[in-house]
């Protein structure tokens, strides 16, 4: 069957897929990444996003929504990170309430090996091609994977209906 209402778009789509499918199939996957330490790429990304709200004192449901994944995945990977040395966890005087997390002085030799291993192994030729796109073309591309992403977390969403209890009959069983 042709899929002719993707039109001259069908290869982007297909890339675009092609990268999903070979995310998701590696997103939780233990791997040292050039370091000493085990982590998947869904921790990596939680200490890389905690690293760079460093300064914004951004709350945790801020930084998992701008990563798109759920609070309790970002909340797990924190538990995670912080009981590998990652992550240290702290709360304000006379509020216990409300937690911060801010990386180790580990977490920061352990991100910085991890980030010069990813640079050597894909990131130098991604820069290197991204580097002769325009800035408009990098805006419509940034676009296109922003609504791709808003999409399947909308969907994903939309899916889930609320659970609730259903009084089951004592004459029906």
């Amino acid at each position: 069957m042709k899929l002719e209402w993707m039109g001259d778009h069908r290869e982007l789509i297909e890339k675009i897929i092609k990268y999903g499918n070979a995310y998701s199939n590696t997103y939780k996957l233990q791997r040292s990444y050039g370091t000493d330490m085990m982590f998947s790429a869904s921790q990596i990304q939680t200490l890389e996003y905690i690293l760079e709200a460093e300064d914004k004192e951004e709350k945790m449901s801020e930084m998992a929504a701008r990563l798109g994944v759920s609070r309790s995945t970002f909340s797990k990977n924190v538990k995670n990170l912080t009981e590998k040395g990652l992550l240290e966890k702290y709360h304000l005087s006379g509020n216990r309430k409300d937690i911060y997390v801010k990386p180790s002085a580990n977490g920061r030799v352990v991100y910085a090996q991890y980030t010069e291993f990813v640079r050597e192994l894909c990131f130098d030729d991604i820069f290197r091609l991204a580097g002769t796109i325009s800035e408009a073309d990098k805006e419509s591309f940034i676009r296109i994977m922003d609504l791709f992403a808003d999409v399947l977390v909308w969907y994903g969403e939309k899916e889930q209906e609320p659970r609730k209890l259903i009084k089951i009959d004592p004459n029906r069983e």
